[in-house]
């Protein structure tokens, strides 16, 4: 039994960046965090999705961080809409190149688009890394950025959870 819950009403976690952030939250539990990093290529659509996703329905035993290999700077605003929808944005959610995360170790590595996939720099022996492709929605509509995000609520979390 959890003796402190990190959750909102609704059964998710909480936090400025949308995960349990207290040691004692952790301590409590027993367990130690898994650290994922999902990469793209501009950190503006695919890999912020996968952060948000990773860190409202996981967060109790994974931490994610996104990052791009040439970061755009911005999140879009497709995506800020879609993850508001799903009532799962945090104002703490922006594009990030990859230096900024380069001093966490990492236990998994996932990269969400295949040019990401092709030109990530070498992390540690230690470090799974493997690539789930997603079609990028940009330019699409709100019926395309849906589709999008439940294909990589199907495949991601899964695939996040058991690795």
């Amino acid at each position: 039994m959890w003796l402190l819950d990190c959750s909102d009403n609704f059964g998710r976690c909480v936090g400025s960046f949308g995960f349990c952030q207290t040691d004692s939250c952790r301590e409590q539990r027993n367990f130690q965090v898994k650290k994922v990093l999902i990469l793209c290529t501009v950190n503006g659509v695919r890999s912020i999705t996968s952060e948000a996703l990773i860190n409202a329905e996981l967060c109790q035993a994974i931490q994610a961080f996104s990052s791009g290999v040439a970061a755009s700077g911005s999140v879009y605003p497709s995506t800020k809409r879609i993850l508001q929808i799903h009532d799962i944005w945090r104002d703490g959610y922006h594009s990030k190149k990859l230096r900024m995360l380069i001093h966490i170790d990492f236990d998994l590595v996932v990269t969400v688009c295949d040019r990401a996939s092709q030109t990530f720099p070498i992390f540690p022996d230690t470090t799974e890394i493997t690539h789930l492709g997603f079609e990028d929605p940009d330019g699409g509509d709100e019926q395309v950025f849906e589709l999008f995000f439940n294909q990589m609520k199907a495949r991601l979390l899964p695939y996040t959870r058991s690795a």
